[in-house]
């Protein structure tokens, strides 16, 4: 009697990501030369140049031109409610902790109806990346004035002028307990890939703003305005540890805008550290559910 001994199949090692691993099939349809499709490309790079596997990140968005983008990257996306990507997103990191949660918006979703919840995920300190597409307009419904557009500026909803002050975002994170507040610029796209890479390595909530010029609602906010304004903090020596100057360079407007990183804290644990139902067995999403058959089908049979 002979006994045989199979070895066990190996199976073969993924594939290493390109980047054409990021690039789904669905072609991104915002107007020819929206900035949306340099943060994209950014995005697509940044990953690809951080070695992430297309199933290990989770984009999610909200509604407006912006929010569309989890639909043109290949990778897990949601596209949410308006207003409500932080908070799904919230949820999202803490049942999988170990998924690369990036959450993608414009100016009016994330500053306007997004407000609260962006104040409260700083406050809480996250552990994801928040990427605004900030083009001072509202672009989807045709060209209304959003939270970041300018006192004084004409839009269909104000052809008189803006007279509102606008939020500014950077000293607002700053204060709101953002650990990682940069801005970048859609016409500076190498630049912007390095916010970004640094952006998603950082634990805690980063947010990286971006000029992204709307081509077809504002005239006002265009490529060559920031193009003739925009100044590298990294060239300028700026310390991103200082508060008092990163709150200071966040408020400049005017002939020279700062873009880069303005604020970084690495001395706070983010949330899901703080928790301490994940201190140990792994993400949520993969521990057994600690109900019987019987007890699922009754809830399931409930529900319907």
């Amino acid at each position: 009697m002979s006994t045989v001994i199979e070895e066990a199949v190996v199976p073969p090692a993924a594939a290493a990501p390109t980047k054409e691993s990021y690039k789904f099939k669905v072609h991104p349809d915002w107007c020819p030369g929206c900035g949306d499709f340099s943060v994209l490309n950014a995005l697509q790079t940044a990953l690809f140049e951080l070695g992430l596997a297309p199933h290990q990140v989770l984009v999610i968005s909200g509604i407006g031109c912006s929010s569309n983008l989890p639909g043109f990257i290949n990778t897990y996306g949601m596209h949410t409610l308006h207003g409500r990507a932080l908070a799904v997103a919230t949820g999202a990191k803490l049942a999988n902790h170990d998924l690369t949660v990036i959450c993608t918006g414009g100016d009016g979703d994330g500053y306007g109806i997004g407000g609260n919840h962006f104040l409260h995920t700083m406050r809480r300190n996250v552990d994801l990346t928040y990427i605004v597409m900030d083009n001072q307009i509202y672009g989807l419904t045709t060209g209304q004035t959003s939270p970041t557009s300018v006192k004084g500026m004409k839009t269909k909803s104000t052809p008189y002028g803006n007279v509102e002050n606008p939020i500014n975002p950077i000293p607002l994170a700053i204060v709101g307990g953002a650990t990682y507040v940069a801005r970048g610029f859609s016409g500076k796209q190498k630049h912007l890939v390095e916010l970004l890479k640094g952006a998603i390595q950082h634990r805690g909530f980063s947010l990286v703003d971006v000029f992204s010029p709307c081509v077809t609602y504002n005239k006002d906010n265009t490529y060559q305005f920031f193009t003739q304004r925009v100044r590298l903090l990294e060239e300028q020596g700026h310390d991103a540890s200082d508060f008092a100057s990163a709150i200071q360079r966040g408020y400049e407007w005017g002939e020279e805008i700062p873009i880069g990183l303005f604020w970084k804290r690495t001395d706070l644990p983010a949330l899901d550290e703080l928790e301490p139902v994940l201190a140990d067995g792994g993400p949520l999403a993969f521990r057994p559910l600690g109900v019987s058959p019987a007890q699922a089908a009754a809830v399931i049979q409930e529900l319907l």
